[in-house]
């Protein structure tokens, strides 16, 4: 193992203040052993709608975006399902974040998808819909365990923590992510 702890970018593909799977990525962060990762929360409602147009010359947000994807060992995808696919927020960050052609920023950056929903299957299809874009994007992408949680009573406490009925599945999946991240990373 690592001495240094892994830096994780982290997109949550909602943009509302209030967002479920915000809440679920912090949560999840707690989880994260002492001195294993830092994670750094990129800002996608920054960025301008992709426009081919503008591939020669970059919003100073997309810069800054991918500048925040290099510098860290792996992504963590913490998203909302919309209409039974990915948000169009999510979307326009993926592709800002791989143009021009030929400098994706995503490329080799070993990638998590989890994400909540009060639906009963969560976010299944946001992620199954998401999977086939990372590996196109060259993003080796943990498999299994796969993450289907639904937001409900005692899935996050007050103070922000996972509760009990949900804390060692979702502490097996986080330990498994950051494990993943560093077979990438050696």
């Amino acid at each position: 193992m690592s001495s240094s702890p892994l830096q994780i970018a982290v997109v949550v593909g909602s943009l509302r203040r209030d967002s479920y799977n915000r809440k679920l990525a912090l949560a999840l962060e707690k989880l994260a052993p002492a001195g294993s990762a830092s994670f750094k929360h990129l800002d996608i409602g920054a960025l301008p709608l992709y426009n081919q147009d503008d591939d020669a010359n970059q919003a100073p947000a997309v810069k800054q975006m991918k500048a925040d994807i290099a510098a860290s060992a792996g992504v963590l995808f913490v998203t909302p399902e919309y209409n039974r696919s990915i948000p169009g927020v999510l979307k326009n960050a993926l592709d800002n974040c791989s143009r021009p052609y030929g400098s994706s920023a995503w490329a080799g950056k070993p990638a998590g998808i989890i994400g909540t929903s009060p639906g009963a299957i969560g976010t299944a299809l946001a992620q199954a819909h998401l999977r086939p874009i990372l590996g196109y994007l060259d993003m080796p992408t943990l498999g299994q365990p796969e993450a289907f949680v639904q937001m409900k009573e005692g899935l996050i406490d007050a103070d922000g923590n996972i509760g009990e009925g949900s804390r060692k599945f979702l502490q097996g999946w986080l330990d498994t992510y950051l494990n993943w991240v560093r077979k990438f990373s050696a």
